[in-house]
């Protein structure tokens, strides 16, 4: 056997260990990896995601991949609140605060990302100043 045959069994074995201690060390996560791994190939097999088929699977394989090294947090609500926000810094004075308001309270929304965008609406009103 050539030096270069054991270093590459020697290299996927550790491999191999290293995924499976990764595994074992939180089997929670990892079933809740695989459960939402099913849900996304259920998603992709329905058509009803926003991707064509192979590109939908090709994303769900890689999510449950990087699940299982640890690389894929939950936002919480409040983070989802901050990027929607972030979104308004381009403005400024009352453009920004409508745009804020916009995304804190909508009065309206619709459409989706799936149809290219959301569009929220706020209605403010302005009194005719008096001659």
């Amino acid at each position: 056997m050539s030096i270069r045959t054991t270093l590459c069994r020697t290299l996927f074995l550790t491999a191999l260990l290293c995924t499976a201690a990764a595994q074992a060390a939180d089997p929670a996560a990892s079933a809740s990896a695989q459960a939402r791994y099913k849900q996304d190939m259920a998603l992709c097999n329905s058509g009803k995601s926003n991707q064509n088929v192979a590109t939908c699977k090709i994303e769900a394989e890689r999510a449950l991949a990087e699940s299982r090294r640890g690389g894929l947090t939950t936002e919480a609500p409040s983070e989802y609140q901050q990027n929607a926000l972030r979104r308004c810094a381009v403005f400024q004075g009352d453009d920004r605060k409508d745009c804020e308001a916009r995304m804190r309270q909508p009065e309206g929304v619709e459409g989706s990302a799936q149809s290219g965008g959301v569009l929220r609406e706020s209605v403010t009103i302005v009194p005719v100043p008096a001659n």
